[in-house]
């Protein structure tokens, strides 16, 4: 038993885990590299999961084989939960082929797709197929989902916001005064379902692509959304998002940018998180070509370096009173981040 026990430490060690993390005491995250998609797996202390999205189809089953690979490193047999934040190729074309991996049970959504034509419907036809299949939930702004200790605030879904503050926000914004109304975005990316997730005293913040007058909605003249431990970089550092009202509104401590080498991390967005008061660092899932050494974090920070990379992810471990770890897989580079002080 001992030598079994070894080698299993051996093989977490190797995903970023340790024998501790399965004690159900922890919440834990993977960001997994979809190359400028996204696909988020989340796990509660009790077990159960949700994915967020599910990157890109093709590429020989990349993506749904990453997923598949992070879900069996946290324990995993099925995806209790599946959210589909809109309907873009890098966000649920990948659902089909993930499906052909491991089992989904429930499918989240804000609805059938707002777009139309030929293209948006070969996209949603097969989606529709596997969700009817399954449970259904569409959900709008103000509904929670729950995951035993965990609670995700719906604030955004099919291009309407809070009404309401949640708990704990709604204080004045000054930087609304300051920042412009752009042209309203008619795409799927404005529909996109945000959340807010609750774990003790820790806080995630994850819009999807909501470009930037709805991001502008959701922090002017009062801020909806409260402060932020962690803020993942909204539509993979595009400057068609991130807003600075909304982002130095929630004063993320750490930002995590699912960018891809060639898509997001624009220099505009990138200049708007790190002046974000509070920030103390920025991890990227690839080195942004386009942007360049000035722009790009320290390669410690940075999951994939290289263009054509191996699919390395970003980890997150959180705690109830509000610590919570990073960890860079690639070379397991990792930091702590004590409880803020609110």
């Amino acid at each position: 038993m001992k030598r079994a026990s070894f080698r299993l430490s051996v093989l977490l060690a190797a995903l970023g885990w340790t024998l501790s993390t399965l004690a159900a005491d922890s919440l834990r995250m993977v960001f997994i590299d979809v190359e400028g998609g996204q696909a988020t797996l989340i796990v509660a202390p009790n077990g159960e999961s949700l994915l967020v999205d599910a990157g890109w189809p093709g590429f020989e089953g990349r993506d749904a084989e990453r997923i598949a690979r992070a879900a069996q490193s946290l324990g995993l047999h099925q995806i209790d939960y599946m959210l589909v934040t809109h309907y873009h190729l890098d966000h649920v074309g990948g659902v089909p082929p993930l499906l052909e991996r491991i089992p989904l049970r429930r499918f989240i959504d804000h609805g059938d797709n707002t777009e139309t034509g030929e293209r948006a419907e070969q996209l949603a036809k097969p989606y529709y197929e596997l969700r009817a299949k399954a449970e259904h939930m569409v959900v709008k702004p103000g509904d929670q989902i729950r995951l035993g200790p965990v609670t995700l605030d719906i604030v955004a879904a099919r291009g309407e916001v809070l009404s309401r503050p949640l708990a704990g926000a709604g204080q004045a914004n000054p930087r609304c005064r300051e920042v412009p109304h752009q042209p309203d975005d008619p795409t799927e990316n404005a529909k996109s379902i945000g959340f807010r997730l609750s774990f003790g005293k820790f806080r995630f913040l994850d819009l999807a692509d909501l470009t930037w007058n709805l991001e502008q909605r959701l922090a002017c003249p009062e801020n909806k959304l409260g402060t932020v431990d962690v803020y993942l970089v909204t539509h993979h550092g595009s400057a068609l998002s991130n807003n600075p009202a909304l982002v130095h509104a929630v004063q993320p401590r750490v930002a995590i940018m699912n960018n891809g080498a060639r898509k997001g991390g624009d220099a505009a967005a990138w200049q708007v998180v790190r002046t974000s008061p509070g920030l103390e660092d920025l991890w990227q899932l690839h080195y942004a070509l386009k942007a360049g050494e000035a722009a790009n974090v320290p390669e410690s920070f940075i999951a994939n370096p290289e263009a054509e990379c191996k699919g390395y992810n970003i980890r997150l471990e959180a705690w109830p009173e509000g610590r919570f770890t990073v960890t860079n897989e690639r070379n397991q580079f990792s930091k702590t981040y004590a409880p803020r002080t609110r």
